[in-house]
């Protein structure tokens, strides 16, 4: 297997015998649940598909990782710069942009995931696409004052600075084993995952019926602790979005692979991404 030319991961060791990179990570589960490999046949719990790798198949190394992770995020970001310059142009579209482009790639996540379509390059990059237009305008949305936002631009620098800040400082804190991605780790996290998730969809039904709902989005104390939360719990998935890569390259996946991986690595990217920014919003406030 080839080694990397990216000089985040150039000095990984192979894994003598097996193709893959010893030391990427430890753990032994990870957001794609890898099973056994039996010769050819492997299976990847959360990609819910069985690859039948063939000679002829490259397998997936890192460069692929961070190729198809480079194409989604480039993607991504060139489509939130429009809806953001479209949305400070006619700020009637924000609202559009940000419901239609969070349903809409909402729904594509859901189709991956369920569809067996995790290494779906169209899919991945379609939902990179709508993600950004729905990342452009709630940015606008977040910073502008026509929308009562504060801070500006100024403030979506310092929330991208911030969340490439978290991923790096997660690749470092993975790379040297400082924590352990096991089984139970990973319940842990999943677990507080669902309960992140419960207490959101309770605070918006909730704010259908009382002004703020709960108070976990209201800029006050508690929702800067739910922020901080969020924040926490997105940084750790981290581990196993790389934990995924590592079982995936150490089983010599195919090279279509690594857009299941980027896919996971862009949806953790953006939910941190608006929790900061959230959260700097909130301490912009008077």
């Amino acid at each position: 297997m080839r080694t990397s030319s990216n000089p985040v991961f150039k000095n990984l060791p192979r894994q003598e015998g097996v193709g893959g990179y010893a030391n990427f990570g430890s753990g032994v589960a990870g957001a794609g649940q890898l099973g056994n490999q039996q010769y050819g046949q492997q299976q990847y719990g959360e990609y819910g598909q069985q690859y039948q790798q063939a000679p002829a198949t490259r397998a997936m190394t890192i460069d692929d990782v961070v190729t198809k992770t480079g194409i989604t995020l480039a993607v991504l970001t060139v489509t939130a710069i429009i809806s953001f310059a479209l949305s400070s142009a006619n700020p009637s579209l924000a609202p559009l942009f940000v419901i239609g482009g969070g349903l809409i790639g909402l729904v594509l996540v859901l189709v991956a995931s369920f569809g067996n379509k995790m290494d779906n390059p169209a899919i991945v990059l379609s939902y990179a696409a709508f993600e950004g237009l729905f990342l452009g305008a709630l940015s606008l949305m977040f910073t502008d004052v026509t929308f009562g936002g504060v801070g500006g631009s100024a403030l979506i620098g310092q929330a991208v600075l911030g969340t490439f800040g978290v991923f790096f400082g997660m690749l470092v804190v993975y790379k040297t084993g400082a924590i352990r991605v096991t089984p139970r780790f990973t319940r842990m996290l999943l677990g507080a995952m669902v309960g992140v998730l419960v207490l959101m969809v309770g605070n918006l039904i909730a704010s259908f019926f009382t002004d703020g709902g709960f108070g976990l989005r209201d800029g006050g104390v508690l929702a800067i602790v739910f922020s901080l939360v969020c924040i926490a719990i997105a940084a750790f998935s981290f581990l196993l979005d790389f934990d995924a890569a590592d079982q995936l390259i150490r089983a010599q996946a195919p090279e279509k692979a690594a857009w299941g991986v980027a896919l996971g690595l862009t949806v953790t990217l953006v939910w941190l991404y608006v929790e900061i920014l959230r959260l700097l919003s909130y301490f912009q406030r008077d």
